[in-house]
C-alpha cells in the first residue's frame, strides 16, 4: 500500500535469509522441469504480525540474487474502499469479515497477469487520502511474485505458503505500539474476527515462522 511504514528489523532480515533458501531451491526444482517457470510466495499472519516487513525483507534478498521481485499487496483488493469499510463492518455487524471481503477475481485476474508476463493494471491503496489509485506493472520483466496479506496463503496457484504464527492479541499489543489504526472497540472486534479467519488457513503453509521469528520447515 502506498505511504505504509515499515519498521525492518533484524528478524525479519534473518527468517528472510534462511526463506530465500528454499525459494531458490525450490523455484530451480521447478525450472529443471518447466523452464522459465513464474514463482509465486505467499505470506499470511495476523494484523500486525509483520507479513509487509518479512515481504519485504524477501523481495530484498532475491533481489540480491538476480532475480526481480514483486510484492503484491492483498490488503488493495478489498471490496469496499477503506473511507466507507469501518461503517460497512459495523452494520454487518463484524460477521463478514475474512477472504470473502476481497475481490478475489480482480486478485486471481492479477495473478494470471504475473503468470503470463502480460502488462497489468492494479488497485493500490493511498494510507494517506485513504483513496484507492491504479498502479500499472509490466510483469514480463518480473521474476517472482510475493503475495503478501491476511489470507494470501489461501490463494490458488501458489507455490510456498508462508504463515507468520502470531496470534491476534500479540497483534493488539503491536497495532498499539505502532498507532497504525484507531485503537478503539471497533478495532478490536476486527482484530478478533481475522483471528479466527487466519488461523484456518495455516494449514496452508508448508513454512510457518513463530512469535520469535525462528523458521520452521513443514513438508
Amino acid at each position: 500500500m502506498l505511504g505504509d511504514i515499515l519498521l525492518i528489523t533484524d528478524k525479519h532480515r534473518k527468517a528472510a535469509g534462511v526463506i530465500a533458501r528454499r525459494v531458490l531451491d525450490e523455484k530451480k526444482t521447478m525450472e529443471m522441469s518447466y523452464p522459465g517457470y513464474r514463482f509465486i510466495v505467499a505470506i499470511s499472519g495476523e494484523s500486525g504480525a509483520g507479513k509487509s516487513e518479512l515481504s519485504h525483507s524477501l523481495a530484498m534478498e532475491l533481489k540480491r540474487e538476480g532475480l526481480r521481485v514483486k510484492v503484491l499487496h492483498t490488503d488493495n483488493y478489498y471490496k469496499v474502499e477503506p473511507l466507507r469499510r469501518r461503517a460497512h463492518r459495523e452494520l454487518s455487524n463484524f460477521q463478514h469479515i475474512g477472504p470473502e471481503e476481497y475481490d478475489r477475481e480482480l486478485l486471481a485476474k492479477n495473478i494470471d497477469d504475473f503468470r503470463y508476463g502480460r502488462k497489468a493494471e492494479m488497485p493500490c491503496i493511498d494510507i494517506i487520502t485513504e483513496q484507492v489509485d491504479a498502479l500499472i506493472t509490466d510483469f514480463s520483466k518480473i521474476d517472482l511474485l510475493i503475495i503478501d496479506g491476511l489470507y494470501a496463503i489461501a490463494t490458488e496457484g501458489i507455490d510456498l505458503g508462508v504463515y507468520i504464527d502470531i496470534t491476534y492479541k500479540q497483534s493488539k499489543r503491536k497495532q498499539l505500539q505502532r498507532g497504525k489504526e484507531r485503537a478503539d472497540e471497533h478495532r478490536w472486534k476486527v482484530l478478533e474476527q481475522e483471528h479466527l479467519s487466519a488461523r484456518r488457513l495455516k494449514h496452508f503453509a508448508r513454512t510457518v515462522v513463530d512469535r520469535r521469528y525462528n523458521v520452521q520447515f513443514h513438508d
